[in-house]
C-alpha cells in the first residue's frame, strides 16, 4: 500500500497522474463515438514514370539553364561594354539582381506548395523568363535602348539613360519572375517522377539529382563557350537572341511531357502549421515537462496526408509542450485537434524541428558560395587582363568563357561519383549514398579554401608578371594585360567546379529528404536563397573593401585596373572565412540527427483518423 501511495504522489508531482487522466477521459469519449471516418479510403493509384519522364523535365531543364545561362554569363561584360557601366556598378548589379532572383524562389516556392502545384508554377515561371529574355535581346538589338558606342580611347562614356535603365531592369524583372517559379520546383518535381517507397526509386532519386546537375553543367558549358564566343566576336543582338530561342525550345519541352508527369497537389499552407505549433508552444510554455513523456504527446495524422510518419526526438524538446494534452483541449470525433492553436499533434512538432535542425546550414552555404561568387566576377576581370590567346593564333578566349572550366570539372566529376566512388563507398560503409550528405558537404568546403588559396597565389603571379614584365596589350578602361597565359586561371575554376559538385549538390539533397514531403518545394528555396544571401553578403565585402583600403598603405585592393589593386588580398580574406565556415560546419555536423521515419522511442497518444485512440510505445529500430 505504502508503494502505491508513494508512486501515486510521485505522479502528482510530475504531472503523469494528471495525464492518465486525461488520457482515460479521451478514451472514454471516443469510445462512445461512432467511427464516422473509416479506413476505406481508397486513394487513387500513382503510375510513377521515373526515368520515363526525364527526357522532359532534363530537356526543360536543359534549355531553360541554356537560355537564362546563355544571357547571364556575359551580362558583366555587357553591361560594362554596351550599357557603359563601372567594373563596381556592373558586379554590384550582377549580384543584386542575383541576390534577389534568388529570394524570389521563397515566394516562389511557397505559392507553389500552398496553391498553384509544382507543374503550373513552372510552367507559368518558363515562359515568365523567355519574356525577359526576349525584352534584354531588344536592349541590344534595338540602338535607342543602349547608350551609343564608347571608343576604345574614350576616358568617358555616356551612361544608360532612366528609360533605357528602365526597359533592361524590367527584362531582369520578369527573370527574377521566372527564376523565382523555376529554380525550387524544378527538382523537386523531377524526384516526384520516382516512388520514395521502392528500393529503385531511392536510388533513382539519388542518381537523378547528379545527372540532373550533370546535364546542367553542361548546358553552363555551352553557354560559356559558343554563345558567349557570339556575343563577343560577331553581335550581341545575335547572341542574346539564341538564348532567348533556347528558352521558347524550353517552354515547349516541358509542355509536351504534361500527360505523363506526376502532378503532387498543393496542400495549403505547410507554414500555417509551423506558426500553429510555435504559437501553442509559447501558450504552454508554463507546462512541466514530465520525467517520461509517457502519455503527453498527442498524435493525429490527417488520412491522406503525403508526409511521412516521423519517430520522437529529444532534440528541442521545448515544442513538444505544443503537442501536452491539457484539461482544456477537446478532440474531434475523428481523432483531431478541436482547435489546432491550442493543441497541435507530435507529427506537427517533429515537422518544425526538421526545419530548425536544417536552418543552420543555410549559413554554411552562404559563406561557402562567396568563393562561388568570386569565380563568376573577379575571375573574369582577372581573365580580362591575362593573355587570353591560344599559342601563336589570333583567336582569344573570352573573359567570361572561363567560367566553362568550373562546369568541366563538375561534368567530368559527377559522372565518376555516381558510377565508381558511390558504389564503391556504398559496399564499405553500408550507407545508401556512400557517405552520409553532411559528410559530402563539409569535403566541398575543405575545397572551398584550396581553391581561395590558389586564387590568391595566382593572382599574385599575374599582377607582378605585368608590373615587372612586357605587357601584351591594354583593355579599355581596365589597364594593361599582362603576360600570363589565362590557363593558369584553370587550376582555381576546376577547384571551384569540384567544391560544388560536393556542397551544392549535397546540398539539393539534404534540403530535399530532410524537409517534411509538403514543404519540399521551400527547402529548394533554401539553397537558392543561400546563393542570395552569399550575393548580398559578396556585395557588401566588395563595398567594404572597396572604401575601406582607398586610403589604406597598401592601396586600393579592388580598382578599376587590378594590376595597380591587391586582389590576392580580397581573396585571402575569402579564404579566412571559409576556415571559419569549415569549424562552424563540423560542429553542427556532429550535432545533426537526420530525420527518421516510424514510431518514436517516447510513447504518445495517437488518434487515428477512424476515431480509435491507441497507445504507441514502440521503439524504433
Amino acid at each position: 500500500m505504502k508503494a502505491a501511495e508513494k508512486e501515486t504522489e510521485e505522479k502528482k508531482e510530475n504531472g503523469t497522474l494528471e495525464l492518465e487522466k486525461i488520457y482515460e477521459n479521451r478514451t472514454m469519449e471516443l469510445e462512445k463515438v461512432k467511427k464516422t471516418v473509416g479506413n476505406d479510403h481508397d486513394e487513387p493509384k500513382i503510375h510513377y514514370r521515373g526515368w520515363k519522364a526525364m527526357p522532359f523535365i532534363i530537356g526543360n531543364e536543359t534549355f531553360e539553364k541554356l537560355g537564362a545561362v546563355g544571357t547571364l554569363a556575359n551580362l558583366l561584360i555587357y553591361l560594362t561594354s554596351v550599357f557603359n557601366m563601372k567594373n563596381i556598378t556592373a558586379a554590384t548589379i550582377i549580384n543584386i539582381f542575383n541576390g534577389t532572383a534568388n529570394f524570389g524562389t521563397m515566394i516562389g516556392a511557397y505559392l507553389c506548395d500552398t496553391y498553384f502545384g509544382r507543374y503550373n508554377t513552372l510552367g507559368f515561371a518558363t515562359v515568365a523568363s523567355f519574356l525577359g529574355l526576349q525584352a534584354i535581346q531588344l536592349t541590344a538589338a534595338i540602338p535607342t535602348l543602349h547608350p551609343p558606342h564608347c571608343a576604345a580611347e574614350s576616358s568617358t562614356c555616356k551612361g544608360p539613360t532612366a528609360g533605357q535603365m528602365a526597359f533592361l531592369l524590367s527584362g531582369f524583372g520578369l527573370m527574377i519572375i521566372g527564376a523565382g517559379g523555376v529554380r525550387p520546383c524544378n527538382l523537386a518535381f523531377g524526384a516526384d517522377q520516382f516512388n520514395p517507397n521502392t528500393e529503385s526509386g531511392k536510388r533513382g532519386i539519388n542518381s537523378f539529382f547528379n545527372w540532373y546537375f550533370c546535364t546542367f553543367t553542361f548546358a553552363q558549358m555551352v553557354s560559356l563557350t559558343l554563345i558567349v564566343y557570339v556575343q563577343s566576336n560577331v553581335s550581341w543582338a545575335i547572341g542574346l537572341a539564341i538564348p532567348a530561342l533556347l528558352m521558347l525550345i524550353a517552354c515547349v519541352v516541358f509542355f509536351m511531357g504534361s500527360k505523363i508527369y506526376v502532378r503532387v497537389p498543393a496542400t495549403g499552407s505547410p507554414m500555417t502549421s509551423v506558426a500553429q505549433v510555435l504559437v501553442v508552444a509559447i501558450k504552454k510554455r508554463q507546462l512541466k515537462q514530465p520525467d517520461q513523456p509517457l502519455l503527453s504527446l498527442f498524435n493525429y495524422i490527417p488520412p491522406g496526408s503525403i508526409n511521412s510518419k516521423l519517430r520522437h526526438t529529444d532534440q528541442f524538446r521545448f515544442l513538444d509542450k505544443a503537442a501536452m494534452l491539457t484539461p482544456e483541449d477537446h478532440i474531434n470525433p475523428d481523432g483531431s485537434a478541436a482547435n489546432r492553436w491550442r493543441l497541435c499533434s507530435v507529427q506537427q512538432v517533429e515537422e518544425v524541428k526538421c526545419v530548425l535542425r536544417v536552418i543552420p546550414t543555410w549559413f554554411a552555404a552562404v559563406i561557402f558560395h562567396l568563393m562561388i561568387n568570386q569565380q563568376h566576377t573577379y575571375a573574369v576581370f582577372q581573365a580580362q587582363q591575362s593573355n587570353r590567346r591560344l599559342g601563336n593564333i589570333s583567336f582569344k578566349i573570352p573573359a567570361a568563357s572561363y567560367v566553362v572550366f568550373m562546369m568541366l570539372s563538375m561534368t567530368i566529376w559527377i559522372p565518376i561519383y555516381d558510377r565508381i566512388f558511390v558504389p564503391f563507398l556504398r559496399r564499405l560503409t553500408g550507407k545508401e549514398g556512400g557517405i552520409t550528405l553532411l559528410q559530402r558537404m563539409g569535403i566541398g568546403i575543405g575545397i572551398s579554401i584550396i581553391t581561395m588559396l590558389v586564387s590568391g597565389v595566382v593572382e599574385e603571379h599575374r599582377r607582378t608578371t605585368a608590373l615587372t614584365k612586357p605587357t601584351v596589350g591594354f583593355q579599355p578602361r581596365r589597364g594593361a594585360v599582362s603576360s600570363m597565359s589565362g590557363m593558369f586561371l584553370i587550376p582555381q575554376f576546376a577547384l571551384a567546379g569540384l567544391a560544388d559538385a560536393f556542397t551544392s549538390i549535397g546540398l539539393v539533397e539534404f534540403y530535399y529528404k530532410q524537409f517534411p514531403e509538403n514543404m519540399r518545394s521551400i527547402g529548394g528555396s533554401l539553397f537558392f536563397c543561400a546563393l542570395a544571401g552569399s550575393s548580398y553578403l559578396s556585395s557588401l565585402l566588395i563595398t567594404i573593401v572597396h572604401q575601406t583600403t582607398q586610403g589604406a598603405a597598401t592601396g586600393n585592393w579592388l580598382p578599376e585596373d587590378l594590376n595597380k589593386g591587391r586582389l590576392d588580398y580580397y581573396y585571402y580574406m575569402i579564404a579566412g572565412l571559409e576556415v571559419l565556415n569549415l569549424g562552424y560546419f563540423l560542429v553542427y555536423a556532429r550535432w545533426y540527427e537526420y530525420k527518421e521515419t516510424g514510431t518514436g522511442s517516447a510513447t504518445t497518444i495517437e488518434f487515428e483518423a477512424n476515431g480509435e485512440v491507441k497507445q504507441s510505445d514502440k521503439t524504433l529500430v
